[in-house]
């Protein structure tokens, strides 16, 4: 009887307060790469799924060179995509004329764009605006910081 095939996510970064590293400014270095990871809640100990994005701007070396979030949608039970396909972002998404990869949220089809800051109440100022669709909010953010050559994610929103 062969064994049962590996659980994909124990091959994925899982960062926790002691070992915060998910990856290096040299895998990250290509604009829009990305990387999937968990990082530990510190409240709950659950381990969130999060997303890792190198921006096209600023520098590889600055924790404003990313934007990384969580892959679970702030209301409801659905997950959200790093969508690099700017033909599905038209055909799944209706987006009619997309210049860069996006987030979305396959069950709402709503849109975040990454490089779009937006103004939540109580004056927080956060990425991932909303260019298409009816969600609530962007999505949940998540601390980043660079350390030598290695991307640590710190917290959670």
């Amino acid at each position: 009887m062969p064994s049962p095939a590996p659980d994909p996510n124990t091959l994925l970064p899982h960062a926790t307060d002691a070992a915060p590293g998910i990856a290096s400014v040299e895998e990250m270095a290509k604009p829009w790469s990305s990387k999937e990871f968990f990082i530990r809640n510190g409240l709950t100990g659950e381990n969130t799924p999060g997303m890792l994005i190198r921006l096209p701007t600023g520098s590889a070396s600055q924790a404003s060179g990313y934007w990384a979030f969580s892959v679970r949608a702030p209301y409801g039970d659905c997950r959200l995509e790093y969508v690099t396909d700017l033909a599905k972002l038209k055909t799944d998404y209706g987006f009619r004329a997309p210049k860069h990869p996006m987030v979305g949220n396959p069950c709402t089809r709503t849109l975040f764009d990454p490089l779009k800051m937006t103004t939540l109440p109580g004056n927080f100022f956060v990425r991932g605006a909303i260019v298409l669709g009816s969600d609530l909010r962007p999505p949940m953010g998540i601390e980043i910081r660079v350390r030598g050559k290695d991307i640590l994610a710190i917290r959670t929103e």
